[in-house]
């Protein structure tokens, strides 16, 4: 079967995407040929969201994802062929810890990424980073195991050890979610940010425009780019705000939204 790449890409402005859906076309062409299952590495959320819309274009093919656990962010998709079952596909990732005292020294998701980063492994060779009292747990490719302990020796100055562990191992984080009703001049991203962080629209409008807003996990610095149900705002050092409901207009021309602010 040959694959119409004009007609699945073609449409895409970006070129970072185009790039990353036309590295996956190879793995799907590769599957269709040999029958054989081939992963993608981790993507974000918005990155596997086009990812699959492009996969269910393609007949003969079926196509799953997993993080390592359920509710991870990060994952890779496995395709393969559809008379396969999921449970025939070997994800091939692995559970680490990242062990240090970190008892006088405040580390965050940063410093655990840039350590990693900084041995020169990809970012999406990688997925979630969860940050525990005694360092941290990552998700990674099987294939970088052994490089990551042996290697990864210090975060912020901290000495740490690096082990594989078991699922039932993973400290997974307490979900809290603060549900939040209000009201907002427009559905404009500064508007809506604004309320759902609780804080200024000035202030909002800075962080935006020094693009430390990522929208849907793409960075965005427009100001006015328009929200709707179900987008996703990160603000670096904030946390994260869903946008669940727009209920319509008030009597004072102002429009009625339920956010889910994590905490």
């Amino acid at each position: 079967m040959r694959l119409d790449r004009h007609a699945l890409i073609g449409h895409l402005r970006d070129q970072e995407e185009k790039a990353v859906l036309a590295k996956i076309l190879d793995n799907v062409e590769n599957v269709l040929k040999n029958h054989r299952p081939l992963l993608t590495n981790f993507y974000d959320p918005y990155h596997t969201g086009l990812i699959i819309s492009m996969l269910e274009r393609i007949p003969e093919l079926d196509f799953a994802t997993s993080g390592g656990y359920t509710m991870a962010e990060r994952v890779r998709t496995a395709i393969f062929p559809d008379y396969l079952e999921e449970d025939a596909v070997d994800y091939e990732m692995v559970l680490l810890a990242v062990e240090g005292n970190f008892k006088m020294v405040k580390v965050t998701h940063r410093d655990f990424l840039g350590s990693l980063l900084g041995l020169g492994i990809k970012r999406e060779m990688v997925g979630d980073l969860i940050v525990t009292d005694t360092g941290c747990q990552v998700v990674a490719v099987k294939e970088v195991a052994p490089y990551l302990m042996a290697n990864l020796t210090k975060v912020h100055r901290v000495r740490v050890d690096v082990r594989e562990i078991r699922p039932e191992e993973l400290v997974l984080p307490e979900v809290k979610v603060k549900e939040i009703s209000t009201t907002v001049a427009s559905l404009r991203l500064d508007a809506v940010a604004a309320a759902g962080f609780g804080t200024s629209r000035s202030r909002i409008a800075r962080e935006i425009l020094a693009e430390k807003l990522n929208l849907n996990w793409h960075t965005c610095s427009n100001l006015s780019a328009p929200v709707q149900p179900g987008d996703i705002l990160s603000l670096r050092g904030r946390g994260r705000v869903e946008v669940a409901e727009v209920k319509g207009s008030t009597k004072s021309g102002r429009i009625g939204i339920v956010v889910r602010r994590f905490l």
